[in-house]
Formats: structure tokens, sequence, C-alpha cells
């Protein structure tokens, strides 16, 4: 998703009328679609005109907006602004895994921001000390530190804010309940550790909720299903009153008697786990984050990790557990797609390199990652080598930082603390390791993988050569793309290739390659080709609209598949019987990346070993 994702989501609820107009909406491999209350309203021509609109189609009550190969991610930024409960098509259930996974990326991403800020403060601050610029006793170390220190001291109340809204409850109302549990008037009852009962019945345990991370997200779970019932309970007219009321009462009671106290106790054992982590295996968490960070990335489980550290922040003070790895597998990353950068003929390739290193130096890798490093893979290799080692010495070293932030070279400020040098010594020492070892392994494989690499930029001297030859994944009658009946591939406006109307219902593989996507209704699949060719095999027109009925898919979303494998079956008789036209697309999504895209025949397609679309460079 980018910026632009965001904005064109925008200009399409505003020029289909607004999500007043919208009854329904999903998306398919190519195109967003929608069921409009009223079609009229849609300006058609407007939304043409938009960066990153292809097309603009209505057929059978659908309204559909080509927009190409990342549809799923201007849909995911469209989807919240149309309040939705259907979603997309694709959309599948998720595993309790990854709903935890999502949970707690929603609670803490967002005060990450604020967190690093502070954290840099803190940094900065350290560095006077050391340095003896500031005097731990004087009004100008306080206030610096009063600054850093803020967020850290409330941050029960930021946590309750956002998870409120995750959980789509009241959020003011949670930070109310959550300012309870830091209130001066409390901490006094605490500071003074008498006991303290209301109504000399309920008593309030009396623990210290400052800096705590546990209590105060057990609390907001509980409140939004209290929330959510007072909500169907009250009666309209007064529950602007008394909603809050009561949610104020049950749950300030229920935080300082219960669910606090409950929360306090398993953030002592939170607090112990990571106490016999830095003792017993402090080399572990730095290891492995520093060796599987790139996947944890790719499969978004680093959102679920990341927090640990926010959490052994608050129970310790420092961070040992995400931080040290983090720095030195974003160092490596950046390392690698250098060493690509300076390797590589490919003039293109090489731009990307020095662009995407410079920014994954600075902390954010996902340009380096998806661009370079992973469509390569032995600079991936060589980064979560050169991390793992680097994450190691840092683990055996007990390196950790003094403050959250981010986890660039900027990050390395945030090692100063205790007034002591020496965390920071070691993380540099830690990433050089991991620089090393990642360079030098990425330019010893590149001595094998770039080799490829200068035959392709000789060939592309020469006029016309040809690059790959594609055949046809069924059995029929051949055509040119052009006379497809689907009006958005007809235009080739996503890519050339050509139209088969099918004899059999069955899809075979085209090329060697992997499957990189399979959509749930089984109507479409993405192939890449061993040979470079990015091909989208489309099944029928409009058929998305069929659920997956009559549709067997063989294989599955990132499987390696060879030529002339079985890869989709459908019933033909029964998708015509439906009324939707079975013929079959075949797509070149990456013809961008090819000088000319040559249909080499026109003819009946009998023998699925023969080549029917050229592609040259």
């Amino acid at each position: 998703m980018s910026a632009k994702d965001k904005q064109l989501a925008q200009r399409i609820v505003e020029l289909i009328g607004g999500k007043e107009n919208v009854n329904d909406a999903w998306h398919c491999q190519t195109r967003l679609r929608f069921k409009l209350v009223d079609e009229n309203k849609a300006e058609t021509e407007k939304i043409k005109e938009l960066a990153g609109v292809i097309n603009v189609l209505s057929k059978g009550g659908v309204y559909q907006i080509v927009i190409g190969p990342n549809v799923a991610d201007v849909f995911e930024e469209l989807e919240p602004l149309l309040d939705l409960n259907q979603g997309s098509e694709q959309k599948e259930k998720t595993n309790i895994g990854a709903k935890i996974i999502d949970f707690v990326s929603g609670v803490f991403q967002p005060i990450i921001p604020a967190l690093s800020g502070a954290g840099m403060v803190k940094a900065v601050l350290a560095l006077l000390v050391v340095f003896k610029a500031v005097n731990v006793e004087s009004a100008t170390y306080q206030l610096l530190n009063m600054l850093g220190d803020t967020i850290f001291y409330f941050l029960p109340v930021f946590l309750a804010f956002t998870e409120a809204r995750k959980l789509k409850c009241n959020q003011i109302i949670a930070a109310a309940v959550a300012t309870v549990l830091v209130n001066p008037m409390w901490l006094s009852f605490v500071t003074a550790g008498k006991p303290v009962n209301l109504f000399n019945v309920i008593p309030f345990h009396l623990v210290n909720y400052a800096y705590s991370v546990i209590p105060i997200i057990l609390i907001v779970f509980v409140q939004s299903y209290i929330e959510h019932f007072l909500n169907k309970l009250i009666p309209k007219a007064v529950e602007l009153v008394f909603v809050p009321m009561l949610t104020l009462l049950i749950m300030g009671i229920l935080a300082l008697s219960v669910l606090g106290p409950i929360g306090d106790i398993l953030g002592g054992y939170l607090s112990q786990f990571f106490t016999y982590l830095s003792v017993n295996a402090s080399w572990a968490p730095a290891l492995l984050v520093g060796g599987l960070l790139p996947v944890m990335v790719m499969f978004g489980l680093h959102n679920g990790i990341a927090p640990l550290g926010v959490m052994q922040m608050a129970t310790k003070g420092y961070d040992s557990i995400f931080g040290p790895g983090c720095v030195v597998s974003n160092m490596c990353s950046a390392t690698a797609a250098l060493v690509v950068a300076l390797r590589t003929r490919d003039q293109k390739t090489k731009e990307l390199g020095f662009s995407s290193s410079i920014t994954a130096y600075m902390g954010i890798t996902e340009p380096a990652l998806y661009g370079i490093n992973l469509p390569k893979r032995y600079p991936l290799i060589a980064a979560m080598i050169g991390g793992a080692f680097g994450g190691l010495y840092a683990g055996l070293t007990h390196t950790h930082r003094f403050a959250t932030g981010s986890s660039g070279l900027p990050a390395v400020l945030l090692y100063i603390g205790d007034n002591t040098l020496r965390y920071l010594v070691n993380i540099l020492i830690a990433m050089v390791i991991g620089v090393v070892i990642t360079a030098v392994l990425t330019y010893l494989l590149s001595l094998k993988y770039e080799t490829n690499d200068k035959k392709k930029v000789q060939l592309a001297t020469e006029p016309q050569v040809v690059y790959a030859k594609i055949s046809s994944p069924v059995k029929g009658e051949l055509l040119p793309l052009s006379q497809s009946d689907d009006e958005a591939f007809a235009s080739q406006a996503m890519g050339k290739g050509f139209v088969v109307k099918p004899s059999e219902g069955k899809v075979y593989a085209p090329v060697d390659g992997k499957v990189v996507s399979l959509f749930s209704t089984k109507h479409a699949i993405g192939i890449l080709g061993d040979n470079g060719a990015e091909i989208l095999i489309h099944i029928g027109i409009d058929t998305v609209d069929l659920k997956g009925k009559y549709f067997t898919a063989h294989v599955k979303q990132g499987q390696k598949v060879t030529k002339g494998q079985l890869l989709i079956e459908f019933d033909r008789s029964k998708i015509t019987a439906s009324g939707y036209n079975d013929e079959v697309m075949v797509i070149i999504t990456n013809t961008n990346s090819y000088q000319n895209v040559e249909l080499l025949d026109s003819a009946t397609v009998t023998d699925l070993n023969k080549p029917i679309l050229q592609l040259m460079v």
C-alpha cells in the first residue's frame, strides 16, 4: 500500500457517489466491483481519468473499476471508507495466530512514533550525560528527562486509546479509565500502603500501574464487551448519559479490584520471563530476530514480536528482545542490496539497489527486501546469515537499547545508557560483523548469479532477440487478445496476450514457474515463469461471481509448477449454462519489460507444447 493507493481509494469513493451509494463492494484479480444504489450517480468519465484506473465497465448490475495487479492494495484502503461488512471475495478465515498478531499490531503500532521520538530524546540526554555536558542534578536534566519519560509513564493511557479503537469501543472512556490507574490520588494510596476498600467491602489492591502494559490491555478488552452490552441494554434516549457513567463506574471498580491486579501478576510473569532470557539465553532473541527478520516482515510476524521489546522496556527499562537483532538485520539487508547495485549491470536494478539500500540504512527495509533481495534470493540469504551472526554477538554481549525508536543507523544512540558507552560499542561491533559477512557472501554469490545478468545485457544490445516463449494453457480456438469479449482485457491495458475459446475445461501450466497468486474463487491464477514472464490466466468473464462454483484447483499459492502440469479444472457446460462466457484470457502482466510481445499463431490449439506467444527484449 502507499499514499497513492489511499488517495485513489478516496477519489473513487467520491466519484461513485459516496459510501451511501454503495450496497456492496469486493474485488477480483484485477478490478474493484461495486453494487451501487444508483449507477447514474457515478461519474464514470472522471473515474477513467484517475491515475491508476485502467478502465470502467458496467455489467449485470456490477460496476467494475479496472485497477490491475495492485487492486488488493487499493481495496484495502477503500474498505474502511465504505464501512463494509462483507469485504473482499478474496478474504478467507483468519487463523488465531494471525488474529493475535493483528490485535497486538493494532494496539502498539500507532504509538510507535511517539515512543520513537521520546526514545531519541532520552538517547540524546544519555549522550550529554556521558560527555558531561549536562549534570544529572540540574533542572535541565530533569526537564529533558521528563520530555523523554512522560509517554512511558502514561503508557497505559495511550494503549487504552489505541486498543479501544482496535476493539471499536469508546476511546475517550477507555483513556479515562486508564487515567484512574495513574491518578496522583491513587498513587498516594499506593505510597501510603494502607488497605483501601470501596464501601468497606470491595478491596482495591495497591499496585503502581505507571509504565505498565498488561493490566490496561486486559481492562480495555473487558470494557469492549461491557460497553457493547450497555449500548444494547440502555434505551437510545438516555444512553449518552448512562452508558459512559456506568462504563466508568464498572470499569474503574473492576480495574482497581480485579483486572488491574490480575494484569499486574501476568506482567510479573512476563518480567520473570525477560529476566530468565537475559540470564540463561541472552543470545537467543537477537540471533533469531537478526537472522529471521526479513522472513518475519514478509509474513507480518514482526508486528507480533516487536511489542515484546516495548513490554520489556516498560518492565525492565531496556529492550534486548527485538531492538538489537532488528537493527543488525536492517544493516545487513541494506548492505546486500548495495552490493547487488555495485555488481549488477542492469541499470534499473542498479538504481533500485542504491536507492533502496539508503532507505534500509535508515531503517526502512521493504524497498530493498521486495525490490532486490527477495526477487534475487541470494542477497536475502546472505543478509539473513550475516544478521544471525551479528545478532548472536549482540546477544552474547547482553547488548540492549534503553529507548524504543527506529532501527536504522540513527538508532545506535538508543544504546547509550547506564552512564556507559559499552552497549553502543557492542551494537556497533555487532553491526560490523553482520555487514562484513553479508557483503562477502553477497559478493561471492553474485559471481555465480549475476552472470545471467551479464548475458541479458549483452542480448539487450541486439535488436529483437527472443527471450521467452509461452505455450497455451488450454486447448481450443486461439484468438488475439483484442478479440476478447471482455473490454478490459481486449483493450490490452493490463498487458498483451491472447484468448482461447476452450474446447475442454482444463488449464495447464504454460511454463515452468511458481504460482504467485491463486484467487479464492479459483477463476484466475498468476504464474511467475522461470523465464521472468508474469502470466495471468483468467478463466471466463465475470466468473468471480460464481464464488468458486464449478472450479477445482489442483495447485496452491506458492507452489512450484512444471510446464504441462494441471492447474485448474472448470465445468464449461455448467458455467455457460449459468450465463457466463467461458473464454480463457492469458495476459503477460509485465508486458512493459519486453520490447515486443508477438502472437505466433491464430489457429486451433491442440498441442500444448507448441509455443504460442513470443516475448522479446
